[in-house]
């Protein structure tokens, strides 16, 4: 198994300030993303989630905020990724560039390296195409839906997921479905909606090491439908998934995670609340306040309180979203720094 020594050769968060040209470059990335997640941080726009395997342009957009299929994004795109991060293109709506570079606002891009390529896989009952990394153990699979039962999908990652993003991009009104092993087959999460974990599940079988099994839901399995899934696997020194209590207090939970995160995502399971992101480079220092939401188009707000240290996060606020006491919470988490890396040998001092 290939080797993590740098975190942010395979996942990235870079920021820039719009300023209103059709078409802009955007570097610093430090690699040719798969994946990027952009968010207007300064005003009131949907996440804009691009990825390789769709492909770009305004045809390949998707909003974790909206319910809404491809290519509805009109005020700008990705129109190509590059060795160094990609390109912002305007859009057809008269704000061309709002979502993406108007001119003095602020953004931010969350981005995944997968294989810088595709692949037909044949692991499932339907046939995938797919971009896996298996050293960072990120998939982007892109299939058709059957709506049959049972049906499996090839994810191509060599061992079970431990998050799966879907999303029906024909299907305008169906929501984002979240699957976390934390939660299991016991529910799943809507990406775009304030909803709990409940005990509805559109996985109801634990993914494997080669495929995911689907049930004949629409939001996973639409028939005839596009479908794309966004697979992560735990590594690590790299990535994190799991799961811990609230305490109500200001000196809340410490979440260990091997390394110091730059990208947390936290979603409240046990009541209706908002999906919350938190990084290191909007907000340099601790305590990091600067909160963006998935589930809303909402610019970045100042509320609630994590410490981002050098081997985990610490929650710093009794607020619903973040730690609510005896509330159960759920979070994806990437490293800045590893603690301890993929060849499990801890980082020493000098």
């Amino acid at each position: 198994m290939a080797q993590i020594n740098k975190s942010s050769d395979y996942f990235n968060t870079v920021t820039w300030t719009g300023d209103d040209t059709t078409s802009r470059a955007i570097s610093g990335v430090g690699f040719q993303p798969d994946l990027t997640w952009i968010k207007g941080r300064s005003l009131s726009v949907s996440h804009l989630l691009q990825d390789a395997v769709r492909g770009t342009g305004g045809s390949y957009t998707l909003k974790s905020d909206a319910t809404a299929g491809d290519g509805t994004n009109t005020q700008g795109n990705v129109s190509a990724f590059s060795a160094d991060g990609f390109t912002v293109a305007e859009g057809s709506d008269v704000d061309h560039t709002r979502a993406v570079n108007n001119g003095s606002e602020t953004y931010v891009s969350w981005n995944w390296l997968g294989a810088n390529g595709t692949a037909s896989n044949t692991d499932g009952s339907i046939t995938s195409t797919v971009s896996a990394n298996t050293t960072n153990g990120f998939s982007i699979v892109s299939y058709t839906g059957n709506n049959t039962a049972g049906a499996t999908v090839g994810h191509g990652l060599s061992q079970e997921p431990d998050v799966m993003i879907f999303k029906n991009r024909s299907d305008g009104t169906t929501s984002w479905c979240v699957y976390h092993s934390a939660k299991g087959t016991s529910g799943t999460g809507r990406l775009n909606t304030t909803d709990s974990f409940g005990d509805t599940t559109f996985i109801t079988t634990t993914p494997s090491s080669s495929v995911f099994t689907l049930t004949n839901a629409t939001i996973v399995n639409g028939s005839g439908n596009n479908m794309i899934a966004y697979c992560f696997a735990e590594k690590k020194g790299f990535s994190k998934f799991g799961s811990y209590t609230g305490n109500g207090n200001a000196d809340g939970t410490f979440i260990y995670l091997g390394f110091k995160p730059a990208f947390v995502l936290v979603k409240n399971t046990s009541r209706s609340q908002d999906w919350v992101i938190h990084d290191t480079k909007r907000d340099l220092t601790n305590l990091n306040t600067d909160i963006l939401r998935p589930n809303l188009s909402d610019a970045e707000a100042t509320f609630g309180a994590v410490d981002l240290l050098s081997n985990g996060f610490k929650a710093r606020s009794s607020t619903a979203y973040l730690n609510y006491s005896g509330d159960t919470f759920i979070y994806m988490a990437f490293a800045e720094n590893p603690l301890v890396g993929t060849n499990n040998i801890p980082a020493t001092a000098r």
